[in-house]
């Protein structure tokens, strides 16, 4: 981490000492960055009517000329605010954004259509054109600085709240089940797997009339329940909480072609916990707290009365029972 900032300082440094000459005025709109707008030039593009302005910048568009878009959309933006135009203005810097590379303003822009233009006919795509672009940082596109020039970092917790945002903007439309996943996911990869099953158990819950989406976070929760039983000491609680939800995922889910996959983790999860319990009652023992030993081993036998621990707990049981009488007795 202090690496990180420690070359962030130095690029800052650069930037500062070393100052380039913009080639024309350099303009900044906010949540959507920074273009030139050329002067002696304007003729070419600049209309006088909203209408003509748009036309001016979907034509560009359609040649994928880029900048010409940029400057004739952000001209309707700010001329013409209010305009019927405005929101497909929006939309184009938008698209224009994306086909640059330039996604996290991209998705911002999106974004003021959501807030400022929410009866946009667009709206359902615009959804869907989040999505895509939260899917790339998922698959490990980098989040960029200064403006979005200097690609830098990877983040799933940036990639999860940008999934949690287009659920936010619609939570029941087409694509709010698949974000909804796509921020397990994203939990998932930066090994945060508590907030992992909180997003597929809000998945699994809110879009049940969806089976394969229900099936699919259920099953997901399971796992991410799973790996963080594993994680550091293992957790016989969280342990028993993915056992128990693997299980809802067989019962619900029979002819899911990942219920044997299901039937082998509930087999290893209990496998482990029978390894814990004996090494509870062994730690019991030599601590001389027979009572607490005996629990232990009995739920070693509980749990699987005929795995590799059995036997042992069974004798252990056998040779602490005259103990347990002795200290009652006493």
């Amino acid at each position: 981490m202090n690496r990180r900032f420690g070359f962030l300082f130095l690029v800052a440094a650069a930037v500062v000492l070393f100052p380039f000459r913009a080639p024309a005025p350099l303009f900044y709109v906010p949540g959507e960055g920074w273009y030139y707008e050329l002067y002696g030039q304007n003729t070419k593009w600049q209309r006088t009517r909203a209408k003509e302005q748009l036309d001016v910048a979907e034509q560009a568009f359609a040649k994928n000329d880029y900048n010409t878009t940029l400057h004739a959309a952000h001209r309707v933006l700010r001329v013409w605010p209010l305009s019927d135009y405005a929101p497909d203005a929006e939309y184009l810097i938008g698209r224009c954004l994306e086909a640059t590379g330039n996604d996290e303003a991209a998705f911002k822009a999106y974004q003021n259509i959501i807030e400022k233009y929410p009866r946009s006919s667009r709206y359902e795509e615009v959804l869907w054109r989040q999505y895509e672009i939260a899917n790339r940082f998922l698959g490990g596109q980098r989040f960029r600085i200064f403006w979005g020039y200097l690609p830098l970092y990877r983040s799933m917790s940036q990639t999860a709240q940008m999934f949690d945002k287009v659920v936010n903007n619609g939570p029941y439309s087409d694509v709010a089940a698949h974000a909804q996943l796509r921020i397990g996911a994203a939990r998932e990869k930066e090994k945060n797997y508590p907030d992992a099953v909180k997003a597929y158990a809000t998945a699994a819950d809110r879009y049940y009339n969806l089976p394969a989406i229900a099936s699919d976070a259920l099953f997901r929760e399971s796992v991410s329940y799973a790996r963080q039983a594993a994680k550091a000491e293992y957790d016989q609680n969280t342990a028993v909480q993915a056992i128990a939800t693997f299980t809802d995922f067989i019962t619900l889910y029979p002819d899911d072609k990942r219920v044997p996959q299901a039937q082998k983790a509930i087999a290893v999860l209990k496998a482990e916990q029978v390894r814990g319990n004996f090494e509870i009652a062994q730690f019991y023992e030599k601590s001389k707290k027979w009572n607490g030993s005996l629990v232990y081993y009995n739920e070693v036998l509980q749990l699987d009365p005929n795995s590799p621990y059995a036997a042992s707990a069974r004798q252990r049981i056998e040779a602490l029972k005259p103990r347990v009488q002795a200290s009652t007795a006493n």
